[in-house]
């Protein structure tokens, strides 16, 4: 038995998009697609709000397609699971720390997360890796700062030694960025084709993120998924100490023409329900480690051998079954998804959030395994109060289509009507240190832009059978390749123009925004016109 997993790029908000493609895909080929993964910059967005949140030009806010599943106006419809990237919703992100429901049928992994679909355990670590912030603790909290808008994405080492505590099969492993170093394991030269400008940073060993191959290694999953460079890139890691291998495929955005989304048969035995589980082993790591979760943002150090103490954290067999105890059913509800904050309201004020919103889904699960939630750490160390979810009093105006008519239950329910429990708090970390410059985000307004109708965008998807057919590559043969075509008029919002972006963004602190000067690689195809000073930010891949 195989089961059918879709695995998407860079999702870029375009949820209608991707899944047309799927549907299409269906339909044509006579299958059934069990599980859709996305591997970043998943934009779910709720509201302008969360709009102002993003770390990406104002140009580029557009509010995509997520509300409409936030706001039960539509239902995915197929189970989602994604982890995020350089360019999400921070704010909401930050409310599911260790994973949670963003919309009924679309599951966030959290910072770092390893659930169960049937007999199929999946891990997955969110953001890019920035080698000056990796050591820092989760200092980050609205207000964002034009610095923190950009730190709270940037992988910290907390989740990563988290990842490595595992000892159990991994079966798939997602991350946004590359693991560094990947390029040694695959058809290179055919990449430096498509994409001249990578080849500086791959002979120099600076593409890619270095504790996402630490985790590999170390992990050794049978797959390996991920985004954020924009192109599509096969390779096959042997691992010579256990004589295994792990199939690593990148994919790129959600645009026409653009190899952003992949069919792959994964096998599996598993013949019950099909649903989310909680992994066992990985909650007892979060409840093993809990004492090394740090809010300051300054290095904070992970133990190791020859210190005191422990430094193993993989879970024996009692502490296992201690979370089972807890937990007392390791099936993840849907029905503990909550809207935390306002549905999209076209005609509501633009503004920036300031002050974070406590998730029922985090506050169940820190007061069950007695671990911590970084944001009410940081906030109660501040004496700063924490919104409780928004109140809805009516959901009359939102209406299913004919083929959600099965959501209605979900959309008349409000959140209100889910009881909140009080947060049990275990205050046993110190006050976090925050920069003596850090100044509150000011409420501002945001750019409107009148788009004029565009007539349909075609989008086409590619899917390879089989995926990998060689040591270290994918042969690019025309009878190999299926173009699958979605009529959809791409989400409405500013004409996007591409422009020259650097590839070197693991080694550079990020930058204002401000900075224009552009750099001598990209992130897209747009012919190489000057060769200029590094940026150093990561805001405009896009």
């Amino acid at each position: 038995m195989k089961m059918k997993i879709a695995v998407e790029g860079c999702a870029h908000g375009e949820l209608e998009i991707i899944y047309e493609c799927i549907e299409t895909m269906q339909r044509r080929e006579g299958i059934n697609i069990d599980l859709l993964i996305c591997c970043g910059d998943f934009q779910s967005v709720r509201n302008y709000e969360d709009l102002g949140t993003m770390a990406v030009p104002k140009k580029y806010q557009n509010m995509c397609s997520f509300y409409k599943y936030y706001s039960g106006e539509k239902r995915a419809p197929i189970l989602t699971l994604f982890i995020g990237g350089n360019h999400e919703a921070s704010n909401y992100l930050q409310e599911l720390p260790y994973g949670g429901w963003v919309a009924p049928n679309i599951y966030y992994l959290g910072r770092a997360g390893v659930v169960k679909f049937g007999d199929i355990r999946i891990g997955g670590m969110s953001g890019i890796y920035k080698p000056q912030d990796y050591l820092q603790g989760h200092w980050e909290c609205l207000p964002y700062n034009q610095s923190s808008l950009r730190t709270v994405y940037h992988v910290r080492s907390l989740e990563v030694f988290r990842l490595c505590q595992l000892r159990d099969k991994i079966h798939v492993m997602l991350s946004h960025d590359w693991p560094r170093g990947i390029t040694d394991y695959g058809d290179t030269d055919t990449l430096l084709r498509w994409k001249a400008f990578f080849r500086e940073d791959i002979e120099s060993n600076r593409l890619g993120s270095v504790p996402a191959m630490q985790v590999l290694r170390t992990l050794k999953p049978d797959y390996w998924f991920a985004a954020h460079l924009h192109c599509q890139y096969a390779a096959l890691v042997k691992h010579e100490d256990t004589n295994t291998e792990t199939k690593f495929l990148a994919l790129d955005k959600c645009l026409p023409r653009r190899k952003h989304l992949q069919i792959v048969d994964i096998p599996s035995e598993y013949d019950g329900e099909l649903c989310l589980r909680h992994d066992v082993e990985w909650l007892a790591i979060l409840k093993n480690t809990n004492h090394l979760l740090t809010v300051k943002n300054m290095n904070c150090y992970m133990p190791g051998p020859g210190g005191h103490g422990r430094f193993d954290f993989s879970p024996t067999d009692e502490e296992k079954e201690n979370v089972v105890r807890l937990l007392g059913s390791l099936v993840i509800k849907e029905e503990s998804f909550v809207r935390t904050a306002p549905i999209h309201d076209p005609n509501a004020r633009k503004v920036v959030p300031t002050v974070p919103i406590l998730n029922p889904q985090t506050v169940a699960l820190c007061e069950k395994l007695g671990i911590d939630d970084p944001v009410q750490v940081v906030m109660a160390r501040s004496g700063r109060a924490m919104k409780q979810p928004h109140a809805e009093t009516t959901r009359e105006e939102i209406r299913p289509t004919s083929s959600e008519e099965n959501v209605s239950q979900v959309v008349s329910q409000s959140p209100s009507q889910t009881p909140m429990k009080s947060s049990r708090l275990s205050l046993l970390l110190p006050a976090p240190v925050t920069p003596s410059n850090e100044k509150s985000l000011q409420a501002t307004s945001l750019e409107t832009t009148t788009v004029p109708d565009t007539p349909e965008s075609t989008m086409f998807y590619e899917c390879k059978t089989p995926m990998f057919t060689g040591p270290t590559t994918v042969p690019d043969t025309p009878e190999r390749t299926m173009f699958y075509e979605c009529k959809t008029p791409m989400s409405a919002g500013p004409k996007k123009t591409f422009k020259r972006r650097n590839m070197s963004i693991y080694n550079t602190p990020d930058v204002d925004e401000s900075v224009s000067t552009k750099s001598s690689s990209s992130l897209d195809d747009t012919p190489q016109s000057s060769k200029l000073p590094y940026r150093g930010d990561d805001t405009n891949d896009t």
